[in-house]
């Protein structure tokens, strides 16, 4: 997208100079021949750069940079005056301006000082929107699911954000505990320092203890530096430790010091270094049981253990299968169609389907049908594994014909009416998702509501 540069001078000749000049490097360029003009032109009309004269009758160039940084503080303004001193400039860079250049100056002074000053402003604009991105990504938005289970968790996240008491995920693999991490850190008070997460068992038990601390030059053989670990590194912020479970005993004795006092050193130093650092472990194992075998310190364990937030499986959760297909699909296909996007006999089979690989699995799957040209997801581009499970449903207990009788229509038709408001209530109202957790058609579910007068529609 082309610049919008607003050129203010009281010279008409100054002004078409400029705005030759500008219009030759591609700029969109608008004229105002006095700050009062150019706060009117302003008001219809963002712009990125405002260059003015300093002496003009009215408002003066300085009067014009403070207004404008007043209402539109990401406009780079650049002053440009016959009379420059040493005061005027630093009063100018005080109140804001990019730069201050004096007449006469060169073309391609200007042409540099226009391109800087954008360009700085873009990389600032850029950073803004990356860290709005990131906060979006891993707030709440960042985990998705209405179910009862899910709304706990958000419940327990909203509730533990703002402390800096040390929090343990348990869950299943895939289930989205890294996720939480953020979503904790990203609504704390630490969320504009680093978020830094390790995955315990992918490190080697001999590097473990140097990644997490750093190490000194020569401390160890290749040690040819001195080197911060994650620890130094997420200072101020938040350390995501994925599987404690697998961090050998005598690295869980170290942990537990800087837990209690705040402070480690490097693999290989003597001086002791500060942690302000908030730990958030998680682990798919058992850590209990872990402590009763002897292969994880009790006292470690409660010390991270302050508070817990388990993820519930995708199978306890499923009431959230048609968001989390949504989502993925939204998130792998370039297709912006409208429509169905998964049949009902796809969803009836993903309901079935005990996905030992959790929101994880779920995402591959979605991925690989939309890699494979799929528009809907249909039973074809489900994988064997998943398309051939079956689950028999056992007969309802407790069901039978009583001596005097039954009208089976009223009785069936009372238990569908059940399911309906059951299948609504799990789904948030949203009745193309309850359609789907019924493995019907749209269509049909809303003929079925029609039926026992139970569309508001």
């Amino acid at each position: 997208m082309r610049a919008r540069i607003l050129v203010v001078d009281d010279e008409l000749s100054m002004r078409e100079f400029l705005s030759i000049l500008l219009d030759g490097e591609g700029y969109l360029v608008d004229q105002a021949e006095s700050a009062e003009h150019a706060l009117s032109c302003m008001a219809d009309q963002r712009y990125d750069m405002v260059i003015s004269d300093v002496s003009m009758p009215g408002l003066n160039g300085i009067e014009l940079l403070t207004r404008v940084k007043a209402e539109s503080p990401d406009t780079a303004v650049l002053l440009i005056t016959a009379f420059t001193t040493a005061e005027q400039a630093v009063e100018a860079m005080k109140l804001g301006a990019y730069d201050y250049i004096g007449k006469p100056f060169k073309v391609e002074e200007v042409k540099v000082l226009v391109r800087k000053a954008l360009e700085k402003q873009r990389l600032v604009q850029e950073n803004i929107r990356l860290k709005a991105e990131v906060q979006e990504r891993f707030s709440f938005s960042g985990l998705i699911g209405k179910s009862k289970q899910m709304r706990d968790v958000y419940d327990l996240i909203a509730k533990v954000a703002d402390s800096t008491a040390n929090v343990l995920i348990a869950g299943e693999s895939g289930t989205g505990k890294e996720l939480a991490a953020r979503a904790i850190h990203y609504n704390s008070p630490r969320k504009s320092a680093s978020f830094v997460a390790v995955n315990c068992g992918a490190i080697p038990e001999t590097l473990i203890e140097s990644e997490l601390f750093g190490h000194t030059k020569g401390a160890f053989t290749g040690a040819i530096a001195d080197r911060p670990g994650l620890f130094e590194q997420a200072e101020g912020g938040t350390l995501f430790l994925d599987e404690i479970g697998e961090v050998p005993l005598l690295l869980q004795a170290k942990l537990l010091r800087v837990l209690q006092e705040r402070e480690f050193r490097r693999v290989g130093g003597a001086a002791s270094l500060k942690a302000d650092v908030r730990i958030v472990a998680a682990s798919n194992r058992n850590l209990e049981e872990q402590v009763r075998e002897g292969s994880f310190r009790e006292d470690l364990f409660y010390r991270l253990n302050v508070v817990q937030i388990r993820m519930p499986s995708l199978k306890e959760r499923s009431e959230d299968i048609p968001a989390l297909v949504e989502h993925f699909y939204k998130k792998y296909s370039i297709w912006s169609g409208t429509g169905d996007i998964i049949t009902p006999d796809a969803m009836r089979v993903l309901f079935n389907y005990p996905f030992p690989g959790n929101v994880r699995e779920l995402e591959n799957l979605v991925e690989r049908c939309v890699v494979l040209g799929s528009r809907v997801i249909a039973l074809d581009c489900l994988p064997p594994a998943v398309r051939e499970h079956r689950i028999s449903s056992p007969a309802p207990d407790g069901i039978g014909i009583p001596e005097e009788g039954m009208d089976l229509q009223a009785y069936l038709d009372n238990l569908e009416q059940k399911l309906l408001v059951q299948a609504l209530d799990k789904c948030g109202g949203v009745k193309k998702r309850a359609a789907a957790l019924l493995g019907m058609t749209f269509r049909s579910f809303r003929y079925r509501l029609a039926k026992f007068g139970m569309d508001e529609e």
